[in-house]
């Protein structure tokens, strides 16, 4: 069952950390103080379904502009273009696709705000609920897992950042960098405590299945050990996720990215949305003012109206994240085409399929259209109050992605047997033929098939980071610089004590 995690009470409650200490001190009627709230198991499940709320959190974050986290990750990769209808429709955007961008971006601004934003609300049930209850124990390890996640995303983008587990105080608002050793270090504590309370996925009820579970906490151990070049451990905690025999890749590579695919046996973590709710585009008119709970980056990221017309089963959008020939060179020189279909398209297929290029120069459009993340009719409310949102999720962590992560550090422990097995599993998926590689071609292989099974999901151009490839892959990536984003012009402003990162 698809759930729509919004609790607006927490935010009359919550504040974000260091930008928002102007707020008129004055009693909110109707409304419980953080002194009255948390005391049921009912206080403590909405507070973390606030944390939740976070993840949906993908336009216009602030006054921010279009500003998807997920598209922070994704422009600046050799998997694609940034697109839309020139070069000064959404500048931002390009500036990410084009190395141009500096610490005023907007998208980067958000990704940092929201990030703090999600740790804010996980510290507030972290601190505030009372470990009384099975539930409340429960939700407590959510909310631990949830901030891990966070500041992951923060540690991999931005480096060293401040590590804040308490609610600031004003006078406590100018805060400084923390290592990102210690930073890995509390989300390692993070995940491993709540990987001790957390449920299995299969414990869960079909409406709960969104929640964070057992598996979810050991994948993003793993994956922080892979960060950090820890092999072994990485390589233990990923394992516990295979050995729990919880999760299985599904038969359909496609099935994965339909609605049919959403929170299933391959999900281990997801950012959840339904068509039936969000900006009601007739009453209040284009949603400029505020952060989107609908997914309308999927529309922003459907084929050019205009450009092309017919659009078999997609939409028409707005013309973002068109993939690259590399992208599609890859499959084809893998003999990948499950995949492929699955993934993007070519100008000829999309015309076989009925669709009409109406103008073939059109911005960044280099011969292909993407499906993963496509902007399916099936998906969006087309012709209800609802229109241009889309109920896609977005798929944060998945079983593929552990097989891949194991097999990476199991390569780099000396374990190639294994290595090659969960590679291999991953591939077969794809009707592919198993590798049989040893040493640097067996880790070659890895490399690609993350290349290939984990398109436009926003690993690629930090998978490129940590393997110290970025730049001889990425136009326009300077080494010394850009393996970090800038830390927000605006948060230096308001925190002196933060430093910038270099080169910026």
């Amino acid at each position: 069952m698809k759930k729509i995690i919004i609790s607006s009470f927490v935010i009359a409650l919550g504040v974000l950390l260091y930008s928002c200490s102007d707020f008129l001190d004055v009693p909110v009627n109707n409304q419980l103080s953080t002194q009255e709230f948390y005391e049921t198991d009912e206080d403590a499940d909405q507070a973390v379904l606030a944390a939740y709320d976070i993840l949906q959190w993908h336009q216009n974050i602030w006054g921010s502009g279009w500003s998807s986290p997920y598209l922070v990750k994704t422009l600046p990769s050799d998997e694609g273009q940034a697109g839309g209808a020139n070069e000064g429709d959404q500048p931002n955007y390009v500036a990410l696709d084009r190395f141009t961008f500096d610490a005023t971006n907007a998208p980067i601004q958000a990704a940092w705000a929201v990030n703090y934003f999600g740790i804010y609300r996980a510290n507030l049930v972290i601190n505030n609920v009372q470990d009384d209850s099975d539930l409340k124990r429960r939700v407590i390890a959510e909310a631990k897992a949830l901030r891990a996640y966070f500041y992951l995303e923060l540690v991999t983008q931005f480096g060293d950042v401040p590590l804040i587990l308490t609610e600031l105080a004003p006078s406590e608002y100018n805060q400084s960098r923390t290592p990102k050793a210690d930073v890995y270090a509390q989300i390692e504590q993070d995940l491993t405590e709540a990987a001790v309370i957390l449920p299995a996925k299969s414990a869960y009820a079909d409406f709960d299945k969104f929640r964070v579970s057992k598996g979810t906490a050991q994948a993003l151990l793993g994956k922080a050990h892979l960060y950090q070049e820890d092999w072994g451990a990485a390589a233990s905690a990923l394992g516990d996720v295979i050995g729990s025999l919880e999760y299985e890749l599904e038969e359909d590579f496609g099935v994965l990215w339909s609605e049919a695919g959403e929170l299933g046996k391959e999900s281990l973590f997801e950012a959840v949305y339904v068509t039936t709710s969000g900006y009601d585009w007739g009453a209040n008119g284009y949603p400029w003012g505020a952060a989107a709970e609908s997914n309308i980056h999927i529309q922003l990221m459907g084929q050019r109206e205009g450009a092309f017309s017919g659009v078999d089963s997609l939409n028409n959008g707005w013309g973002f994240n068109y993939p690259s020939p590399k992208m599609w060179d890859a499959f084809i020189a893998a003999g990948d085409t499950k995949r492929r279909q699955a993934t993007l398209m070519s100008e000829e297929e999309f015309i076989a399929a009925g669709g009409e290029v109406n103008d073939a120069n059109a911005y960044d459009y280099e011969g292909f259209f993407r499906r993963k993340y496509g902007s399916f009719i099936t998906e969006s409310d087309a012709d209800g109050v609802f229109q241009l949102n889309y109920g896609t999720n977005w798929r944060l962590l998945r079983y593929a992605d552990v097989l891949l992560m194991s097999a990476e550090a199991n390569y780099r422990n000396n374990n190639e047997s294994v290595a090659r097995d969960h590679l291999n599993e991953v591939r077969r998926r794809a009707e592919l033929d198993d590798v049989t590689a040893s040493g640097n071609d067996l880790f070659e292989a890895i490399v690609n098939e993350r290349f290939l099974e984990l398109a436009f999901e926003g690993s690629r151009y930090l998978d490129l980071i940590r393997w110290g490839r970025a730049a001889d892959e990425i136009s326009g990536f300077q080494t010394g610089k850009h393996e970090l984003y800038p830390i927000p012009q605006n948060e230096i402003l308001t925190a002196p004590n933060l430093t910038q990162n270099p080169g910026y």
